[in-house]
């Protein structure tokens, strides 16, 4: 195992943090895969899996059974790890700007196109080389004024190149799911099966570029951008596979479950080639995956005391009561309902709501959004 120690720009003196990431296995073989913890820093499963991983990679590495480079980062994110307000831990936003660590990743593709448009050729493996190593330096040369646009640039920089990445995070509470892009659900669908997803929600384009849609759909958009240019069709196939898992929810920290999650993803990856022994037969899908377009939010109209009806996981009917909001000046009961026949995968932890709050989410079959599809 090789440590690796990136230092972030410091927004003071004396303040500068620093991003760790674990490097297993052999360099140069042409595959890599990439698995990060806790980008959301007080989404805490993720990091309790990264130490079981880093047991597991070790000691796969110690008996030299990798077959490529395995990126483990536990603490995808320093500075929201140290983000206290009056004793809540406040991991999703920097403080600083108001920005979510999980979104404004950098779209490389127009640089890339720039640097490769005079060598793409015909051969496919000749081009993913060509073009993985333009994304490194399209990497490097994005801003790194603050002490955000760096840790986003270090950990876009570990990713780009990387066959698979791994965006380990959780919800509130909820089931086990995962995020990725609609072209690469064959791909994902191993890992959906292995980590018993109950949810998994498909997408185009979710809006406000998250970090895995920056290491994986940027292979399209490059694609298009080189057609165009070039004034030929320019084919690349989507040679990162990169997939958010949501843990459960943020208090489902627990030894066993790690380990089971743990030994999943390491499965995968055993799956991709990363490690050499013959993949374990892959159990049944749970659920055929749905658009996130039609993953549904239930709002609360007013405030109130939250009083849940139904479960994580349960299978609910529109129109079916999910939830009570309670005024308790005025004593009236809102039944807040389910707006689509779905799964019900996630809701808020707390039990009061506000006016606005997004109390619950509900995946259904048919996409009925558009525009930004994740929450704030």
């Amino acid at each position: 195992m090789i440590l690796n120690r990136q230092r972030l720009t410091a927004p003071a003196p004396g303040t500068a943090r620093e991003l760790h990431s674990l490097h297993f296995g052999p360099t140069g073989t042409g595959r890599k895969a990439l698995i990060q913890a806790s980008l959301h820093a007080d989404e805490v499963p993720a990091l309790l899996v990264a130490h079981h991983l880093r047991s597991r990679l070790a000691t796969l590495e110690a008996r030299g059974l990798l077959r490529g480079e395995i990126v483990l980062v536990p603490v995808a994110n320093p500075i929201g790890l140290s983000q206290r307000v009056l004793h809540a831990h406040q991991g999703r936003f920097e403080l600083a700007s108001g920005e979510n660590f999980n979104r404004h990743y950098a779209d490389v593709a127009p640089r890339v196109c720039e640097l490769v448009a005079s060598r793409i050729g015909g051969d496919v493996r000749e081009n993913v080389a060509l073009v993985r190593e333009a994304m490194h330096c399209a990497c490097e040369e994005l801003p790194a004024e603050t002490e955000l646009e760096s840790l986003r640039r270090a950990l876009l920089g570990l990713a780009i190149d990387a066959d698979v990445v791994l965006d380990l995070h959780c919800d509130n509470e909820a089931v086990l799911h995962l995020y990725t892009a609609t072209e690469l659900w064959p791909q994902v669908e191993p890992l959906a099966r292995l980590l018993g997803a109950e949810v998994s929600l498909v997408a185009d384009e979710s809006g406000d570029d998250p970090f895995d849609e920056a290491c994986s759909t940027v292979w399209s958009r490059l694609a298009a951008l080189l057609s165009r240019r070039l004034d030929r069709p320019v084919v690349l196939p989507p040679a990162c596979v990169a997939i958010t898992v949501e843990l459960r929810g943020e208090t489902d920290v627990r030894h066993d479950l790690a380990a089971t999650d743990a030994d999943a993803l390491i499965e995968y990856l055993a799956s991709r080639g990363f490690v050499d022994r013959t993949p374990a037969p892959l159990p049944d899908l749970k659920r055929e995956p749905t658009p996130l377009a039609g993953s549904i939010p239930v709002v609360a109209p007013h405030g109130g005391v939250l009083v849940f009806l139904r479960e994580p996981g349960a299978t609910v009917l529109r129109g079916e009561p999910i939830a009570d909001l309670v005024d308790p000046l005025g004593g009236n009961v809102t039944a807040l309902v389910s707006p689509v026949d779905g799964v019900l995968y996630a809701r808020e932890r707390q039990r009061f709501a506000t006016a606005g709050t997004r109390i619950a989410k509900i995946a259904g079959r048919e996409p009925v959004r558009s525009g930004k599809l994740l929450s704030a």
